[in-house]
């Protein structure tokens, strides 16, 4: 039975649906069977408690308490649940983690990300708390993902550290109007203050302002920053599966670039590569060889 199966039919379903609009989707489809289904397990995770996360339904003490339950499930996934058994709710990825050794503290490290936006709305975040986020929230899954990838974690931990930060900062930049709209930003505090962007606190107000150009570049150079080392761990070709996080980074820098070539003053629009695009740099990076 496959991960997809374990889920259910129709948790799947809208899973896949959501995958299929991501750019990781292509890298997935493009990976062996047992790989994927693997990866695919925990995109399913992290898409079932972003939307506690970011679905705005319940109070916060309520999301809180629903990422409990699965601090909870995982407990038990990990102890080896008989009597009770494995909760339902985790029992999907018991295949990926007894097969591939995935780590508890990660699959926590994320919750922990996700609480943090449950207990408040995070605006204007100091760097080290920033750097935090992005690591419970993307690097904390690309140290899950490293291990499907057989990578020794020396490296991988190395390069989930960077590629994490590189792909939740560029992330960071292309969603900053959908971020306001719920009352988040995540840019950094330092750097609007510097630009003199945050003598109030409002996101839609701070965001709407010229001077926001040159703090989105400046957390653009971080983010090359994070893409530039990546590449320096992929380029010493390290033991493992690394033509899938390859192309995340080839796929994503370049989603980075073209918002910048776009640039972040309002008006601004959310930046999508196109097909053909993605299509030329799966050729590039050699990933049909």
């Amino acid at each position: 039975m496959t991960n997809a199966e374990n889920i259910g039919a129709p948790a799947a379903k809208a899973v896949k649906k959501k995958a299929s609009t991501s750019s990781f989707y292509v890298a997935m489809r493009l990976m062996p069977a047992q790989e994927r289904d693997a990866m695919f397990a925990i995109y399913a995770f992290c898409r079932k408690v972003d939307d506690i996360a970011d679905d705005g339904v319940g109070t916060r003490s309520q999301r809180h308490e629903k990422l409990e339950h699965w601090r909870n499930d995982l407990r038990a996934l990990y102890a080896g649940a008989v009597s009770p058994p494995i909760p339902p709710q985790a029992r999907f990825l018991a295949p990926a983690v007894a097969q591939y050794g995935l780590r508890l503290e990660d699959f926590r490290a994320v919750l922990d990300g996700m609480d943090m936006d449950v207990a408040e709305d995070i605006v204007a975040p100091d760097l080290a708390t920033l750097d935090l986020y992005c690591d419970r929230v993307a690097s904390a899954v690309g140290r899950l993902s490293i291990k499907v990838f057989g990578m020794d974690e020396g490296p991988g931990f190395q390069l989930a550290h960077h590629l994490g930060r590189a792909l939740q900062l560029t992330n960071i930049l292309r969603d900053i109007d959908e971020d306001a709209a719920i009352g988040r930003l995540y840019l950094p505090r330092e750097y609007l203050e510097e630009m003199d962007c945050c003598r109030q606190m409002d996101p839609a107000a701070i965001i709407a302002r010229p001077q926001i150009d040159a703090v989105c570049r400046r957390v653009a150079k971080l983010a090359h920053h994070h893409y530039d080392e990546a590449n320096r761990v992929l380029a010493a070709k390290p033991k493992g599966r690394i033509k899938t996080p390859r192309l995340m980074g080839a796929v994503y820098s370049e989603i980075l670039s073209a918002t910048e070539a776009q640039g972040f003053a309002p008006p601004r629009r959310r930046v999508s590569l196109p097909r053909s695009r993605l299509l030329s740099l799966v050729l590039r990076q050699g990933l049909f060889s």
